[in-house]
């Protein structure tokens, strides 16, 4: 909702450990991105390590990103299965909200709260993002929500009315993740671009209409994809 100037692009390289982190410090980029899951077994499925010593990990990277980070370059941090979780099951808002904040505190610009398996109800957001806001502003969240189930613009209208303006998308919807098996991409940049647009925002500083369509005939083309399709890879 809230982007750059027209035609300019950011570059933010994902930094699992302090290794990657000085990699991607040694490039342009304009900003670092840490993640975590908000259970035990999505962090043991996804990054073979348990969730405490996901948590232990990442704040030695953000400690780090503080002390090595030219001014200016932005840390972005990731927060998956918010909902609810492919090995899991339901996620404590709570868990969520202790999270959020674990990552506010320890110096994240800006953190993205994702429905990795893409099957949240707007009621489920709802709950979490109810508790993720008493402790971390809504100016500082972003919604990342995969379209498996096709709620994806129903949960960002939900974020919306929590005071969230910012939100992960996908060209053509492409994305997934192998560990959260049949979940599609994030929501397609073109619906979010449209639905907002059509539900009267401002979205001025977003990319150029025509450019994000031609993105994706691009994208589907270079992927052998029919025109229009959004499911994911």
């Amino acid at each position: 909702v809230e982007g750059v100037t027209p035609g300019a692009a950011q570059l933010y390289a994902l930094a699992p450990n302090n290794r990657g982190l000085r990699a991607a410090l040694a490039t342009p980029v304009g900003g670092l991105c840490v993640f975590i899951a908000a259970t035990e077994g999505f962090s043991r499925a996804n990054t073979n390590i348990s969730l405490a010593g996901a948590v232990e990990r990442v704040q030695d990277v953000i400690a780090t990103f503080r002390a090595e980070a030219p001014e200016g370059v932005r840390l972005r941090g990731y927060i998956s299965c918010v909902t609810e979780c492919p090995y899991d099951g339901p996620v404590a808002p709570s868990e969520v909200a202790r999270l959020a904040e674990l990552l506010h505190g320890a110096g994240c610009d800006e953190i993205s709260l994702g429905d990795t398996i893409g099957t949240a109800y707007p009621e489920q957001v709802a709950r979490m993002l109810e508790a993720v806001v008493r402790v971390v502003p809504a100016e500082a969240l972003a919604g990342h929500y995969h379209d498996t189930a096709g709620r994806a613009l129903a949960n960002i209208d939900v974020s919306l009315d929590y005071g969230l303006r910012i939100f992960d998308a996908s060209i053509a919807g492409l994305g997934g993740c192998p560990y959260a098996p049949g979940a599609k991409g994030n929501v397609d940049t073109e619906l979010v671009y449209d639905h907002l647009i059509a539900r009267g925002y401002d979205i001025s500083g977003a990319p150029d209409r025509a450019g994000l369509a031609q993105a994706a005939r691009l994208a589907r083309k270079i992927l052998g994809r029919t025109e229009g399709a959004k499911d994911a890879i």
